[in-house]
């Protein structure tokens, strides 16, 4: 590495961001020219989620600074104030850090606050899986703007990029890899059935479904509604399919959710709920259950990847392009409960993911070595649908 090697910084702020941050942030930290900073935020600091900090570390990363954002609250205002927490944080540790280029991905409001505290100190940012479509969450318009803070963009999807286009951002600066979750699925050595029962901390059934649900951010109050629905399908399952929860994220009502996420295992038996997987156990786990259920992107995703078929409900994911392996359920008992018996007559079996096929952080090291100046991208325009690129 030169000693002008440029400054790439990634700022991660929760397990799933991280699990699929890790290969282009090992594709930087192999490139000769350039270095790898990062920022660790949200939900890695915080014991309730499971304290993913350590993750990081495990991955063999070092973590250049700490923001700390969350606050102990469950409500909308509350994670308007953890934004502006965020703000104050990245604003200092990107003036001791002087990053070349400032890498985000996704939605997520740590992302948010992170976005405008670069925007504001005039750093060049990179954003990843702009363009996407989750019509069930107010993370539809945290990616957008996000998206309108950001000089250059890594699209998942050729929707996606169409999607940038239409919000004036110039196609020179968007560039579709596919989604860089794929990336791990072909790289990772996972871990066999009896392997990934010890890591998970019980052992796999004769059938199995990895259940994630995360709160309907768009709607206040409706998220628990929601989740019971679901518990009611889940129940007419035959009581000898294991379940495997993994906890919501830090949204608004995500601990209410939680809670009953973990009075809903105390309850059943061949049942557990953990914080955190971390990218390995959760990749290893979805390659071996029968059926992936909540409203996680991963579903959508990576799901597709192994065969194993996904029952999305509600809107959280709702506009995102999907595989037919992915199926489509109503948050309603009845809607669920039909969705799962179709998914387990597919079964698992090959299926063609339009997310790409896991090159993504091959292409995401190439482009950005190639740019010369980051500097260079601050300055944008707003790129007018039909005009001349």
């Amino acid at each position: 590495m030169s000693d002008a090697a440029r400054k790439i910084c990634f700022v991660t702020g929760s397990r799933a961001d991280f699990g699929l941050l890790v290969w282009p942030m090992r594709a930087i930290r192999q490139a000769p020219d350039l270095t790898l900073q990062l920022v660790a935020t949200g939900m890695h600091l915080a014991p309730e989620f499971g304290y993913t900090f350590d993750n990081i570390r495990d991955e063999g990363f070092a973590v250049d600074e700490t923001v700390e954002t969350l606050l102990s609250s469950d409500t909308g205002a509350g994670v308007a104030k953890s934004v502006g927490l965020g703000v104050i944080g990245f604003a200092d540790a990107f003036s001791r850090l002087k990053p070349d280029l400032v890498v985000v991905l996704g939605d997520r409001f740590e992302m948010f606050a992170a976005a405008q505290a670069a925007m504001f100190m005039r750093l060049p940012m990179a954003h990843l899986f702009g363009g996407d479509v989750t019509e069930g969450a107010i993370d539809e318009s945290t990616r957008h703007a996000i998206s309108k803070m950001s000089h250059l963009h890594f699209t998942s999807n050729q929707g996606s990029t169409r999607r940038l286009i239409q919000l004036g951002e110039h196609p020179s600066r968007i560039h579709t890899i596919g989604s860089v979750g794929i990336d791990a699925i072909k790289r990772l050595a996972l871990l066999d059935r009896d392997d990934t029962g010890r890591a998970v901390g019980m052992a796999l059934g004769r059938r199995n479904a990895l259940v994630t649900f995360h709160p309907v951010t768009v709607e206040s109050g409706r998220s628990v509604a929601d989740l019971e629905e679901l518990f009611a399908a889940l129940s007419t399952l035959d009581p000898a399919f294991s379940l495997i929860f993994t906890l919501a994220n830090a949204d608004a009502e995500g601990r209410a959710l939680n809670g009953r996420i973990e009075a809903f295992v105390a309850g059943r038996p061949n049942s557990i709920a953990v914080a955190s997987l971390g990218q390995l156990r959760y990749l290893s786990l979805m390659n071996q259950v029968d059926l992936v259920i909540g409203n996680s992107s991963s579903g959508v995703l990576e799901a597709p990847s192994f065969g194993v078929p996904t029952v999305d409900v509600g809107e959280r994911q709702q506009g995102r392009e999907r595989a037919a392996s992915v199926f489509h359920a109503s948050p309603e008992r009845g809607a669920i409960a039909t969705a799962i018996a179709q998914a387990l007559i597919r079964g698992r079996q090959a299926t063609v993911n339009p997310y790409g096929d896991g090159e993504s952080s091959r292409r995401f090291v190439d482009i950005v070595a190639g740019i010369p100046d980051f500097r260079s991208l601050l300055s944008k325009g707003f790129y007018e649908t039909g005009a001349r690129p």
